[in-house]
C-alpha cells in the first residue's frame, strides 16, 4: 500500500479524526507525560530536603486555574502557543543531561504553561501563567546561593541609612556594627522567600482579577520594590532591637517576620487589583477650560 492509499484508508482517517477530537485536557495530559523526566527531578528535589516545597503552591494555583476554566477550554488551540510548546518541549528534551537540571526543567514548565495557554480562553493573561510556572520550580535554594548575599548587602546598607539617625552604625559587607554591637544580616534576612511569596501573590491576584498582560507587566516592577521595602523594614526593626540591647526572642522574630510578610503581600495584592487611573476626557477638560 502506497503512502497515498494509507492516508485515504478509512482506518487511518478514523484514527486521525479521533486524535483531532481529543479533549483539551487530554492534550495537556499528553504534554505533561512527555515531560515526565522533568517532573521526576522536581519531585526528587523537593523530597530530598534541598529546597522548600513552595513550588507546590504555584502548581496548585495552575491546577485550580485549569479546573475553573475546564468548561471553557478552546476546542481549537492557539497555534502560536502550541508551536511554542512544541519547541520548548524539544529544547527541554535535548537539554536534559547537557544543561543543569534546573535550566532544562525551566524549559519544561514553560512548555507546559504554553500548552495550557493554547487551550485557555483568550481573556486569560499569559504573563501570570508563565510567572506561576516559573515559581513552580524548586529554585529557592539556587536563588539563595546566587542572589542571597547581594540582597543581604543591599538590605544591610538600607538599614544602615535608616538606623544612622538613632545609632552609631557601621557596615562591613552584610554585617552591621550598631553602637558597638555586632549584628549579622544572615541568609533568612535576604528576602528570597518574601520575594517568592510576593510574586506568587502578584500572579494569583492577576489571574483572579482577570487583568490583561499589559496591566500585569506595568505593575510587576512595583512588586519587587514592595518586597525590598518590606524586607528592609523587617531587618531594620530587628537590628534596632539588637542595637538597643533588647533583642527579640525567637517567637518575636517569627511574629515580626510574618506581620511584615502579610503586609507586603496585602500591598502587592492591592497594587495588582487597584483600578487603572482613567485620563480625563476631552469633554471634562473643555468644561473646566470654559
Amino acid at each position: 500500500m502506497s503512502p497515498h492509499d494509507l492516508v485515504r484508508s478509512p482506518r487511518f482517517v478514523r484514527w486521525g479524526i479521533a486524535v483531532d477530537r481529543l479533549p483539551a485536557w487530554a492534550w495537556i495530559a499528553l504534554q505533561a507525560l512527555a515531560l515526565l523526566p522533568a517532573w521526576a527531578w522536581m519531585a526528587w528535589r523537593l523530597t530530598d530536603g534541598a529546597d522548600d516545597p513552595l513550588g507546590l503552591l504555584a502548581l496548585a494555583a495552575l491546577a485550580t486555574l485549569a479546573a475553573l476554566h475546564r468548561k471553557a477550554l478552546r476546542a481549537s488551540p492557539a497555534l502560536g502557543w502550541l508551536a511554542a510548546a512544541t519547541v520548548l518541549t524539544l529544547a527541554a528534551t535535548l537539554a536534559r543531561g547537557a544543561w543543569p537540571p534546573l535550566l532544562s526543567s525551566l524549559l519544561a514548565v514553560l512548555a507546559l504553561a504554553a500548552t495550557l495557554l493554547a487551550f485557555l480562553p483568550r481573556q486569560v493573561a499569559a504573563t501570570p501563567v508563565l510567572l506561576l510556572a516559573v515559581l513552580a520550580l524548586p529554585l529557592l535554594s539556587s536563588l539563595q546561593f546566587y542572589a542571597g548575599y547581594p540582597l543581604r548587602v543591599l538590605t544591610a546598607e538600607a538599614s544602615h541609612w535608616l538606623l544612622a539617625p538613632f545609632f552609631t552604625v557601621w557596615r562591613e559587607g552584610s554585617t552591621l556594627l550598631v553602637d558597638g554591637r555586632l549584628v549579622i544580616v544572615d541568609a533568612p534576612c535576604s528576602g528570597v522567600q518574601m520575594a517568592w511569596l510576593g510574586y506568587f501573590t502578584a500572579g494569583a491576584t492577576a489571574l483572579w482579577a482577570g487583568l490583561a498582560d499589559r496591566t500585569v507587566l506595568a505593575r510587576l516592577p512595583g512588586v519587587g520594590l514592595t518586597v525590598l521595602a518590606g524586607n528592609v523594614l523587617r531587618n531594620t526593626l530587628l537590628v534596632a532591637a539588637e542595637g538597643a540591647g533588647r533583642p527579640l526572642p525567637a517567637w518575636g522574630h517569627e511574629a515580626l517576620g510574618l506581620a511584615v510578610l502579610a503586609a507586603a503581600c496585602a500591598a502587592i495584592a492591592w497594587q495588582l487589583h487597584r483600578p487603572a487611573t482613567q485620563p480625563l476626557s476631552l469633554g471634562v477638560r473643555h468644561a473646566h477650560a470654559a
